[in-house]
């Protein structure tokens, strides 16, 4: 896609700092780091977000983020590691290529991730679970 951002990175059109890459995926340090090795993993066909990925691609990047993070919990040892993954303007997506972060975690480095648990009824969560085994079938 000509005006993606992450296409142009991709095609080297952009500079990026690359941490790996095969012919499915690359990983490249976010120029946003949260810590140090916070590192973008996309997927190199313009794929704008999960709902898109088939299998393979789909497996390749979660292939690579595992390589990535196991590799920054070596170099970095963070307390911990938080991946992240957007999708839509309602999710906080901003760039709209399919991209998974791994942020190194340390206590009280600033980021949080938060959400208001509502605890619905367990028979709420089996109805909502029936429904989605339908599609899955």
């Amino acid at each position: 896609m000509s005006d993606c951002v992450f296409c142009k990175i991709v095609e080297g059109q952009i500079p990026s700092t690359k941490v790996h890459e095969n012919g499915l995926t690359l990983a490249f340090m976010d120029i946003g780091q949260v810590n140090p090795g916070h590192v973008l993993v996309a997927v190199k066909p313009h794929v704008e977000n999960i709902y898109g990925l088939d299998d393979a691609l789909a497996a390749a990047v979660f292939q690579t983020a595992t390589r990535v993070a196991r590799a920054v919990k070596k170099v970095f040892a963070p307390e911990g590691v938080t991946l992240f993954q957007a999708n839509g303007p309602a999710a906080g997506q901003t760039v709209y290529h399919f991209h998974l972060h791994i942020v190194p975690r340390y206590d009280k480095d600033g980021m949080h991730l938060t959400w208001p648990a509502k605890n619905p009824p367990r028979e709420q969560l089996e109805a909502n679970a029936a429904k989605l085994r339908v599609v899955l079938e």
